[in-house]
């Protein structure tokens, strides 16, 4: 689940009317594959970085095709939508994670960081 800084549960996704137009680019099958991928990832964290997750290269990955397919190879708006699927996926998962936006050596970090709350 997705909870804000005081815990209150996020049930709204963000730009939901592009994230729905871009959701529907991609097949079902293609997007369960980013899913479990994200979850794989996010199992073993306490903490994680959004833009971190997919690397700079998405060739030869599951995220290719969001790139590719869902965003006609648009970089800001694969890293945008990546963004919210990655959203979802932490609405969507059983313990608690709230976000924030942080600096790492006093240097904004693009994307969201989640971490894990109790």
């Amino acid at each position: 689940m997705l909870v804000s800084i005081e815990g209150k549960p996020i049930t709204k996704i963000p730009y939901k009317v592009s994230y729905d137009i871009l959701r529907k680019r991609l097949s079902d099958e293609e997007f369960d594959a980013i899913v479990e991928e994200l979850n794989n990832r996010i199992n073993s964290e306490q903490v994680l970085t959004s833009s971190w997750i997919p690397g700079s290269d998405w060739s030869n990955t599951v995220f290719f095709p969001i790139y590719s397919k869902a965003c006609n190879n648009d970089v800001k708006e694969a890293a945008k939508f990546f963004g919210l699927i990655l959203w979802v996926v932490m609405m969507n998962r059983s313990e608690n994670w709230a976000y924030g936006h942080y600096e790492k050596n006093n240097i904004p970090i693009q994307g969201l960081t989640y971490f894990k709350v109790r």
